[in-house]
């Protein structure tokens, strides 16, 4: 494995604050053994602690350091005499993973718990001396990353490890924070297993742990573990990617020089930036790669540009499409509208005279902190704000609460197995977008993309939602099946019969685990119902009664048979107009029938028509509704009700739990006609009823 995909130092520009100190790479060998000699002295840290100790004040620089001492002696004598794999001491493991945390900027509680996050598994140190020496809040987060015993979970433990951690993340978001950094500096210390176990725990990075440091927006931790997994699974493809990078050193690189009018631009416009060139890391250019084919110079990197304020950003992406030529294509804004793990940044692509085209990101120094950092960049969210700022409220505050996490702690207590939540935990965590929509009263969802109605139902209802017959996005019905776009209104409907229950086709349409996992447990539960969900569809139910007298239009054509054409149902005092047709019949339509413009195309007579001095009339009226149990003969009797008599009826097939009504009536006076309308609107599952 090459020093670059394993040394975060082999990149210095994606690592400016390391370029800034100047700090080499550490040598743990040299901390191992400074670490069993202990401190020099009793009044300041060990020397094997002194690189956090400096990482840690370059962030805080007023952090009290003394109970990173106290729990840098617990972790050394708890862990004296233990050796890693690697033949180095122990201590050397717990050391390095808190200097990650401390160069990310992880304030002091989450760097004394990493000092002591393997002492509780793998020593003689409880948790009750931890709390009783460093309080709660460390000793809750030891807790979150300690492993479950093997010995009780058997094969079931790596799952059940995870579910604890995460369900410990939903209190305290510190205890992922810690497990990443974790598995980065096991990562880069893999080689010394064997090739089959290097191989295992390189696919649990990939699917859970790379996904979870995307979703923290921890990205510094994220792209080199990437990169270490990829040079494990795709070694062929790993190599070909070095040698790229490799070949590309040797050749002249444009992004220098692009940087370079950059700055001159910005300068000249007043705008105070900082402009530099950062490397992409090794799986970007292998997907650069894949996308393009062969690589131009500048698409081995990117133009980093860093401002003080949200304003400047965008006063530098004026700047740079007015002085470059835009590729408009390449422009996103994640200021206006953030990612999901916290991420902000506006990122465009312009081309230069030469003919060079340059991918540009440009952030606030804020901005690029937490994009590099996350989560951990917000020190603890989940820290109760002053009452002065929420005053009466003490919810906690989490950016990461509202979407994914949440989800993921709901669903995963009805996962009925370790190994259905293991298989479900991969799926969810492959998604790798998340959408916002709003519901009906007001607040909001966070779903994942691809998300459908059904995802949205069970989020906002939970088991409830096994009534839901429907749902209207953006105020148009649709359904159960549409999927959901991010900023769309859904209002779901729910069906008032308790017994109502999902179809199995909804399986083929949830895309979250706990839609799934709820549908899933129904269907077992409803054997039978599930399978009257997927009997054949139905021939077309028609009901027709006695015929009512004739029409009551009378054309200015004597002896002419005048007929009220089907296709639009006119009643009084509904404009008509007529036309005669073969046989010498008078058809009479409503004047913004399509049919009209038909008639006078072809030709055919108009004849003037008036309505009859008689009110009653015949109309065909649509009645659209969500399928259930004795909603036909629901409807027929508010029809009856309002004094009205059918004269057909017919009921199509369902499609997707809808149905669709036709009914031909005779009404005793057309005055009625509004009122019969909103009678057969009140009935239960309809959801709308309109002229043929």
């Amino acid at each position: 494995m090459s020093a670059e995909a394993t040394n975060p130092e082999a990149h210095p520009e994606a690592r400016p604050e390391l370029r800034r100190r100047g700090r080499g790479r550490l040598d743990l060998r040299r901390l191992g053994r400074a670490a069993l000699l202990g401190p020099a002295s009793r009044d300041r840290l060990p020397d094997a602690i002194g690189h956090v100790a400096e990482a840690h004040r370059a962030h805080h620089p007023d952090a009290d350091l003394s109970i990173l001492r106290r729990a840098y002696l617990l972790a050394e004598t708890s862990h004296r005499g233990q050796m890693r794999k690697s033949g180095e001491p122990y201590i050397t493991h717990p050391l390095a993973v808190t200097l990650i945390l401390a160069e990310l900027g992880a304030e002091t509680t989450t760097l004394t718990a990493s000092l002591l996050h393997d002492t509780v598994e793998d020593t003689d140190v409880t948790l009750d001396q931890v709390r009783e020496e460093f309080g709660d809040e460390v000793c809750f987060i030891v807790d979150g990353v300690t492993k479950v015993e093997k010995i009780d979970y058997g094969a079931a433990a790596e799952p059940e490890t995870f579910r604890k951690m995460l369900v410990a993340t939903g209190n305290d978001v510190r205890v992922m924070s810690i497990k990443l950094a974790d598995r980065l500096h096991n990562m880069r210390t893999l080689g010394v297993m064997r090739p089959d176990k290097q191989a295992r725990i390189a696919k649990v990075t990939r699917d859970v742990l790379i996904p979870l440091a995307e979703r923290l927006g921890v990205q510094a931790l994220k792209t080199e573990l990437e990169d270490l997994v990829f040079a494990i699974l795709h070694p062929e493809e790993y190599e070909e990617t070095r040698a790229l990078i490799a070949a590309h050193a040797g050749e002249r690189d444009p992004l220098p020089g692009i940087a370079d009018s950059v700055r001159g631009v910005l300068r000249d416009a007043g705008i105070a930036a900082e402009v530099v060139v950062r490397p992409r890391h090794f799986v970007s250019v292998h997907r650069i790669s894949r996308k393009r084919g062969e690589l131009r110079g500048s698409d081995f990197g990117r133009v980093l540009i860093l401002v003080g304020e949200n304003a400047d950003c965008y006063a530098v992406l004026g700047e740079l499409h007015t002085c470059f030529t835009p590729v408009v294509s390449e422009f996103k804004d994640f200021i206006a509208s953030p990612k999901f793990n916290l991420y902000q940044s506006l990122h465009t692509a312009v081309a230069t005279a030469e003919g060079h085209v340059a991918e540009v990101i440009v952030r606030t120094r804020q901005m690029h902190r937490v994009a590099e950092a996350g989560v951990v960049a917000l020190g603890n969210p989940y820290t109760t704000p002053p009452v002065d700022a929420a005053e009466g409220d003490e919810e906690r505050v989490d950016p990461t609460r509202p979407g994914w996490l949440s989800r993921l702690l709901d669903w995963q207590q009805s996962a009925p197995d370790p190994d259905t939540f293991w298989t479900v935990l991969r799926a969810e965590l492959a998604q790798d977008r998340e959408i916002t929509v709003f519901r009906a009263d007001g607040g909001t969802l966070g779903l994942p993309g691809g998300a459908s109605c059904i995802d949205a139902a069970y989020a906002q209802h939970g088991e409830a939602a096994h009534g839901c017959i429907g749902a209207r996005v953006n105020g148009r019905l649709t359904s159960l099946s549409s999927r959901l776009s991010d900023g769309d209104t859904v209002q779901l409907l729910l069906a008032h019969d308790a017994s109502s229950g999902p179809a199995a086709d909804w399986l083929d349409h949830a895309k979250t685990p706990a839609a799934r996992i709820a549908i899933s447990g129904w269907l077992q539960t409803h054997p039978d119902s599930a399978a009257a969900t997927t009997t054949a569809a139905r021939a077309p139910l028609s009901v027709v009664g006695a015929r009512g007298g004739g029409a009551n239009a009378v054309a200015d054509l004597p002896d002419a048979p005048v007929r009220l054409a089907g296709c639009c149902t006119p009643v009084p005092p509904d404009a008509v107009a007529g036309f005669v047709v073969r046989g010498g019949a008078v058809t009479v339509h409503r004047v913004h029938c399509p049919a009209v413009a038909q008639m006078r195309a072809v030709g055919r007579t108009s004849v003037a028509v008036h309505w009859r001095a008689t009110a009653d009339c015949r109309v065909t009226l649509l009645a659209e509704s969500f399928g259930r149990p004795h909603l036909l003969a629901d409807l027929t009797e508010a029809i009856a009700r309002e004094g009205v008599e059918v004269v057909s009826a017919t009921v199509e097939p369902p499609v997707e739990q809808r149905v669709r009504h036709s009914y031909t009536l005779q009404l005793p006076d057309a005055t009625g006609l509004p009122a019969l309308m909103r009678a057969m609107r009140d009935v239960p599952g309809v959801y709308d009823v309109s002229r043929a």
